[in-house]
């Protein structure tokens, strides 16, 4: 089949076949798709792709054989990795790229793959039921048949492990970002609330030889957070609280993080967070709040609005915020505030301050 060609009847009727803002389906289709592609990435992470091309690069069926890929499919499957940036081909040797040798290697201590294995085995099947969710505003995680989303989840040691590992890879960025751009010489100690395995803990104490302080969560972190913190060599300045930030009271430090956490919650229970927090705080304390925040436009932080949809997709009451929102939140309980502040990536942070008397 050959392509039609415009005639004078195209141009006479005002169609201008070379004006290029003509529009096109190319972006929308793109986008339509945009899951092909992202799961090729999975994919590769699962199978371990990155890893083995760390050791060295590798033609296609040394590369194919070591990761299992069955001929007829390799080729296309690595070629497409190429295309979308992960991989490299140089006369047909495959390797890493800069970043994904450095973030995708499980053998380095820069590995985020945890984060997609999350993804891969967990959220990428939830979000193939969106439109329910989005019809009938209820999860579509474990949780869709009752139950508390935390309590549910971590019954499971293998789901909840994963999950903890997910948020370390997840954190770790904001975690440097965080020590170098808050002024912590001003305080001595610090407590991160919902710390998971303690990333971003370590990473400020890491920066910050004075400071000593820890995490805060609920008892399965405890082990995990002692192993992260032990083989940073940290435990003489970081240890676990455990409880449940709703009903006990939050740890007293100079400094209180919440990073990525409010979005897990409804509006109330965002603002009994921030309550407590300011309860704890000692007065010209402070209280860093980390989120994949919103622009206050709702219209350039794309991250932002889809983590949103995430919170649709894995609980009951969650969504994600705008600066402005949280700000107004901080200072309806009493605390002065920042502006929102990028910190990394899609992520922002804002400084709230306890008042002195």
């Amino acid at each position: 089949m050959t392509a039609e060609i415009p005639t004078a009847d195209d141009v006479s009727i005002g169609v201008d076949v070379t004006d290029a803002a003509q529009p096109s389906p190319e972006h929308i289709v793109g986008l339509g798709v945009g899951f092909w592609g992202s799961k090729v990435l999975l994919s590769a992470v699962e199978l371990g792709v990155f890893t083995e091309l760390a050791r060295e690069p590798l033609p296609l069926e040394v590369l194919a054989d070591r990761v299992g890929l069955h001929p007829r499919s390799s080729r296309d499957f690595l070629d497409a990795l190429v295309s979308l940036g992960m991989l490299r081909r140089t006369n047909e040797i495959y390797s890493n790229t800069p970043d994904t040798d450095v973030f995708l290697d499980k053998a380095k201590p820069s590995y985020i793959g945890a984060m997609f294995d999350f993804l891969n085995t967990r959220i990428y099947g939830f979000w193939g039921s969106l439109t329910t969710a989005l019809r009938t505003g209820r999860p579509q995680s474990e949780i869709k048949e009752g139950g508390e989303f935390f309590e549910v989840f971590y019954q499971d040691p293998a789901r909840s492990g994963l999950y903890l590992r997910a948020m370390s890879a997840l954190s770790t960025g904001s975690g440097m970002a965080l020590a170098a751009a808050f002024p912590w010489h001003k305080y001595a100690t610090f407590v991160d609330i919902g710390c998971a395995e303690g990333a971003v803990a370590v990473q400020v104490a890491r920066a910050h030889q004075h400071l000593s302080g820890g995490g805060f969560d609920l008892p399965p972190a405890a082990a995990p957070f002692a192993d992260y913190v032990t083989s940073a060599g940290l435990r003489d300045r970081l240890r676990f609280h455990t409880g449940d930030f709703f009903a006990d009271p939050l740890p007293t430090a100079d400094v209180l993080i919440m990073g990525h956490v409010l979005h897990d919650w409804n509006l109330e229970e965002k603002l009994a967070l921030i309550q407590k927090a300011y309860a704890a705080l000692p007065e010209g304390g402070a209280l860093i709040i980390y989120d994949n925040m919103i622009d206050d436009d709702r219209r350039e932080n794309t991250f932002g609005l889809l983590i949103s949809l995430n919170m649709l997709i894995e609980n009951e009451g969650g969504f994600d915020y705008t600066g402005a929102d949280c700000r107004n939140w901080l200072a309806s309980v009493g605390f002065t505030t920042s502006p929102a502040e990028p910190l990394a990536g899609p992520t922002s942070m804002i400084v709230a301050v306890k008042p002195t008397t």
